[in-house]
């Protein structure tokens, strides 16, 4: 089968053309954070959804209001609470007097960006119901079923400061989500920066530069992202890796880990790395871009052992010597 790379990668140069602007657009309002916008954009470039890890007040929110200003996008942001109910975020069926029918009433989930912050403060059914509309992207109300807007991209936080009265995802709910991101502190000019534009009279605002539709053309277009044989052996084997650490001379490993990661890895390692060769406008995948995106995609997938715990390794640790280890093509 002959491949034109050089026709994939004039196409994608084209299609990602408003990568840039978007960037920039960004920039006006987001200090530093590239790693987060980038990944943003993987995730809704790849559809998949993003679990975020990191302490209050470091602009994950403003991030994704950001982002949604700028393609033009629906965004709802859904603050998870002990008390919220599955209904209030799918929506219900409300009775009519005058008709005698019952009419759907959409939740904020019918959005195509959701900020579902904290979402380890709700209880296990409401964490379900986003879960199921994320993977299914359809909501059921009464008889019927919705299809949830495009794009659509859920990025959920989890606040690992306060542990006390919540209800952590289990394991299997969590390998749903394509990536899960560390975000840690901005550095001291990036600081500075932040405090100067925030205290200004005027906030800096974006203008929308793509639209949704044009979301879609570019997600279709990450698709023809070629992927060589080679490359896509590699994710395999940084996969297998995880499970099977012993036969990839990994043997200080086999104590280590309980779980490895699900076949879902491999399939979010191929998407992600394709989406992040779109976002540098190539056509094609090569090792880096597995690797650049290796860890955001098997750090909440790769289970340790009581024996790493106690030794307190943990599974981006285990995942860092996966990536060191196998050899790249």
């Amino acid at each position: 089968m002959n491949i034109d790379i050089q026709a994939i990668n004039a196409k994608i140069e084209q299609e990602s053309a408003f990568i840039e602007k978007l960037m920039q657009q960004m920039r006006q309002v987001i200090v530093g954070q590239t790693y987060m916008v980038e990944r943003l954009l993987i995730g809704l470039l790849a559809d998949g959804h993003i679990l975020l890890e990191g302490v209050p007040g470091l602009a994950k929110t403003m991030t994704v209001k950001t982002l949604s200003a700028t393609i033009k996008a629906d965004f709802q942001r859904i603050q998870f609470t002990p008390d919220l109910l599955p209904a209030d975020i799918v929506g219900t069926m409300i009775y009519d007097q005058k008709t005698g029918a019952f009419n759907p009433k959409h939740g904020p989930i019918f959005a195509n960006m959701i900020l579902a912050d904290e979402i380890n403060r709700s209880p296990a059914k409401v964490q379900s119901a986003l879960l199921e509309a994320m993977q299914e992207r359809q909501v059921t109300l009464g008889e019927k079923t919705y299809l949830l807007p495009t794009p659509f991209l859920v990025l959920a936080t989890q606040n690992p400061i306060e542990q006390e009265g919540t209800y952590p995802l289990p394991e299997a709910q969590v390998d749903r989500f394509m990536l899960k991101l560390s975000v840690g502190y901005p550095e001291r000019e990036e600081e500075l920066e932040i405090m100067r534009r925030m205290t200004q009279a005027v906030v800096p605002t974006v203008k929308a530069v793509v639209s949704p539709a044009e979301i879609e053309k570019a997600k279709r277009a990450v698709f023809d992202v070629y992927i060589d044989p080679k490359v896509e052996n590699y994710i395999v084997d940084i996969v297998f890796a995880t499970r099977q650490p012993g036969e990839y001379g990994l043997d200080e490993l086999k104590e280590l880990v309980s779980y490895g990661a699900s076949p879902r890895a491999s399939i979010y390692l191929s998407k992600a790395a394709k989406a992040h060769a779109f976002l540098q406008r190539r056509g094609y995948v090569t090792p880096e871009d597995v690797r650049s995106i290796g860890l955001d995609v098997l750090r909440h997938r790769v289970i340790p052992t009581y024996e790493a715990e106690a030794e307190e390794i943990s599974a981006e640790d285990i995942v860092r010597k996966v990536l060191n280890k196998i050899e790249v093509p």
